[in-house]
């Protein structure tokens, strides 16, 4: 590798070829605005990484209303409720008689594919497995992200704007100076160990159970391939279970309401800790943040890979305005929007995984009391609805 840099220019450049960042660079092309997206990651790295799976109706007709692609249709599943087990039984929230609403079981992975093959089809410049980015210069009118290609080839592209769309770990989140951010934080006492079994569905639907044991969620992934969890202590070794003591403990949990799980082959096990995380504001000069670079939430209200979507399709709208005026001011309403809904999701992934998970030194009231939460969201059109509404995505979302 030469020590110069090709320079080049482009108007938004984008750290992560994740959802995120792909689907940021879709809508700005189709707003005739050219983006250049990177990423430490191969593409097969980002395709093997199992991740989410429920997308909320808003994410789904993002992808399809914007060309992406129909498979999510074609290949998704369509949920119209979930169960929540506790107290020896089973209640179902019918997400359509109570808001008119679904949610589509559709893996990350395969909102990912779809987003990667579209920008190649369009032609669009995205890099994947490069190594060395760095990015700065956010104050300045032309600030620049720097990379190593995976030809060993030093680029230096000067942009409009930057956006960190790379994850949790960001880069470009820790190149905001401190004095320039606000971070909130709240780190949670357990994970979730996670399985995929080959074994046909247990259940048509998510089933959320609650037991004095601990939390077990069972998903589905197609009719063969499902998706279980089951809570325990992020210090957990996912290799010291084996495969019947992993049924044992998930039979029991929720058996405790009336459920037997079909049981195959383990072909994966992982322990996943979780945390709420959000960074403000989600701007910085010329940087922007989204997803999971500004905010991260627990899993137990399959917000995550949502609340990404959301943030770019108002990303988008705003980089649009800011690209025409050549000013910032787009990027502080963008920051204020996207929030608004953050919290909102913040507070029902919270909600969520305190009122289903076996909290660190329960007492027998803290469990009755949770029980007797449950019975009354699950037995009120009002408490359902509350929760109908959040899980399948606010109707401004809609």
């Amino acid at each position: 590798m030469t020590s110069s840099r090709l320079q080049s220019r482009t108007q938004i450049g984008i750290v992560g070829a994740g959802p995120a960042g792909l689907m940021l660079s879709h809508l700005l092309a189709r707003a005739g605005i050219d983006s250049v997206v990177v990423d430490l990651r191969s593409r097969r790295e980002i395709e093997e990484s199992h991740r989410a799976g429920i997308l909320e109706q808003a994410s789904v007709d993002l992808l399809v209303d914007t060309g992406v692609s129909d498979r999510v249709h074609l290949d998704g599943y369509r949920h119209d409720g979930i169960e929540l087990a506790f107290g020896g039984g089973s209640h179902r929230i019918d997400f359509q008689h109570l808001v008119g609403a679904s949610t589509q079981l559709y893996p990350q992975t395969d909102v990912f594919v779809d987003l990667a093959d579209a920008r190649m089809r369009d032609g669009g410049d995205v890099r994947f497995g490069v190594t060395d980015v760095s990015v700065d210069g956010f104050a300045s009118d032309a600030p620049v992200m720097r990379f190593t290609d995976a030809d060993g080839v030093g680029h230096e592209i000067r942009a409009d704007f930057l956006v960190g769309a790379d994850g949790s770990r960001s880069l470009c989140r820790s190149e905001v100076p401190e004095a320039a951010r606000t971070q909130y934080f709240r780190e949670y006492p357990f994970a979730w160990f996670g399985i995929l079994t080959q074994a046909p569905p247990s259940a048509p639907e998510l089933i959320y159970n609650h037991s004095p044991r601990g939390f077990a969620l069972i998903s589905q992934r197609t009719e063969t391939l499902q998706r279980m969890y089951f809570q325990c202590d992020p210090s957990e070794d996912a290799a010291a279970w084996s495969d019947d003591r992993i049924w044992d403990e998930l039979q029991s949990r929720v058996g405790a309401n009336g459920h037997r799980l079909k049981e195959g082959p383990i072909t994966s096990k992982t322990v996943l800790p979780f945390r709420s995380f959000v960074q403000e504001p989600m701007h910085h000069g010329r940087l922007v943040l989204a997803g999971d670079a500004a905010h991260t939430v627990p899993p137990t209200g399959a917000k995550g890979l949502n609340l990404a979507l959301a943030d770019v399709r108002v990303l988008a709208e705003e980089l649009e305005r800011a690209v025409a005026s050549g000013d910032t001011t787009p990027l502080t309403t963008y920051s204020a929007r996207a929030l608004r809904r953050v919290w909102k999701a913040q507070h029902f992934s919270y909600w969520m995984t305190t009122m289903l998970h076996a909290l660190p030194e329960a007492t027998p009231f803290d469990v009755r009391r949770q029980e007797g939460e449950l019975a009354a969201v699950t037995g009120s059109i009002a408490g359902s609805t509350f929760l109908a509404e959040a899980y399948t995505g606010w109707p401004e979302g809609r």
